[in-house]
Parts: C-alpha cells; structure tokens; sequence
C-alpha cells in the first residue's frame, strides 16, 4: 500500500485528487492539508511514500516546505505541484530536492502515474522538463538574470510584481515588512532594478506573471 500526504490551498483541486488516488487499489491518502505548517505539523513522524505539495501555499512557499521536509528527515518523495509553466519553477524545485514537477492542468493524466514512479524511488519529469534540464546543465552564465535570485527573492519579486505592497506580502508570508523589504533591496540590486517599474515590467517580459 501506497501511503499519500496531499497539500493544496484549494479544497477542490485537493478532493480531485483524493478523488483519483483513492480509486487507485494500492494507495491511501493519509493526510489532506491546505497549509505548509499543517502539512509540516501532519507528517510528522509518519511513513509515508509520496508527498504531493503545491508550490503556492498562503502561509509559506512550497519549496521552503520541502526544504524544511528533507531538514526533519522525512523520507517521502515529493511531487512539487503548480499552476506556473515548467519554465518558472520547475528546475528550482528539483535543485531543491523534488522528486518530480507536474503542472496543474496536467494533472487528470499525469498524477496517478508520477505518484507510483516517484514511490519507486525515481524521478518523474515530463519530456520537455528533460530537455530543459539538459540544456540548463550546460548553460552556465547564460542563465536569465532571476534564476540567480534566491527562492524567497523570485517570490517577492513576483509578488511586488502582482501589484501587492511590502506590509501585504509580509501578511501573506508571515514575516516583517523589514524582512520583505530587505528581500526586495536585494532583488533590485542582483537585477540592478531602480524602481518597482523595472520589477514589473521585467516580470511581464520573462513570462513571471500574467
């Protein structure tokens, strides 16, 4: 038996997939969670042989929860989920330690079959994801100038870019407006940014927000 932790902000996208693993004989979803913390909290000392995590979480970033997974000594494969093309997160999250990488709209066809793969203790990647990852090995210096921020630093930027202010992503993501205005001074120094102007129109011109 296949044992399961699932962690979606969205009961519906979470029911769905409960929903489709359920059905599957040889697996159980263990725990059903819509935070990071209470992902962190639910696990915690249980064995389990995939964790299904959205990369977009109220309280933390999905990548911290893997982080601090892999940190507590949690031996379950992680498959990162998200709504953002491969393209934005999905090299950052198998640097990470993600097992696999699926984007939400694949899901209905993909989910059951990255599960069991990545409870064989391999990888799942799409075909394109593999490529990328091929071509990002040997590109070296010629990386795109927001893949050498820090996770916490691309997500800042994204969200100033979103239109949100320093007091309201610091709400979102639990910490100081200090905190996210450091964040924000080191972005717009490593991008060497002068204003949020830059930030959001560098953000619409490489595809980090719609």
């Amino acid at each position: 038996m296949l044992h399961i932790a699932l962690c979606d902000d969205h009961p519906v996208v979470r029911e769905g997939m409960r929903g489709m693993l359920s059905r599957e004989p040889d697996m159980r979803v263990e725990v059903d969670v819509g935070t990071g913390a209470g992902l962190l909290r639910e696990v915690e000392g249980k064995r389990l042989d995939v964790i299904v995590l959205d990369i977009s979480l109220p309280d933390m970033n999905g990548l911290e929860v893997l982080k601090t997974l892999q940190a507590s000594g949690q031996k379950a494969g992680v498959l990162v989920l998200s709504m953002h093309p491969e393209e934005h997160y999905a090299v950052r999250a198998l640097k990470a330690g993600a097992a696999g990488y699926l984007q939400k709209e694949s899901v209905p066809e993909q989910l059951v079959a990255a599960v069991r793969r990545i409870a064989r203790g391999k990888r799942y990647v799409t075909e394109s994801l593999a490529e990328r990852l091929a071509v990002d090995v040997g590109r070296g210096a010629d990386r795109p100038p927001h893949e050498l921020l820090s996770d916490r630093e691309q997500q800042v930027l994204c969200l100033l870019a979103s239109g949100k202010g320093i007091k309201e992503i610091a709400a979102g993501l639990c910490v100081s407006a200090t905190t996210v205005a450091t964040y924000r001074a080191r972005l717009m120094a490593k991008l060497s940014f002068s204003s949020t102007a830059d930030i959001v129109r560098y953000a619409l011109e490489n595809g980090l927000i719609q």
